[in-house]
């Protein structure tokens, strides 16, 4: 909740925000257990910011399989092979634990 505080807040303060810093909000997310705020992120970063890389994808299914959603977290795997991203270890081990 803090980390998307904090992204709003920079975002406010016209500094642009980038692959990283989605990025970390998305990590925070995942680490939280709000999946339903890593996905919304994952959907504005893609509608807005361009770049979605593997560390993008890997937050957002670890988000999911937090939540125990499987079926959304194949989906990522899916989409993620669809956008040509590199899939490692991090995004599998992530979408079998979900």
């Amino acid at each position: 909740d803090q980390a998307l505080r904090l992204l709003v807040e920079v975002a406010s303060t016209h500094v642009e925000l980038n692959t990283i810093t989605y990025n970390g909000a998305l990590s925070a997310c995942a680490k939280g257990g709000q999946w339903d705020q890593a996905l919304r992120l994952l959907v504005e970063m893609a509608s807005t910011r361009g770049e979605l890389n593997t560390i993008t994808y890997a937050a957002a299914v670890s988000a999911c399989a937090k939540g125990r959603l499987w079926d959304q977290a194949l989906r990522l795997l899916i989409d993620m092979a669809s956008a040509h991203v590199e899939l490692n270890t991090i995004t599998y081990n992530a979408a079998v634990s979900a």
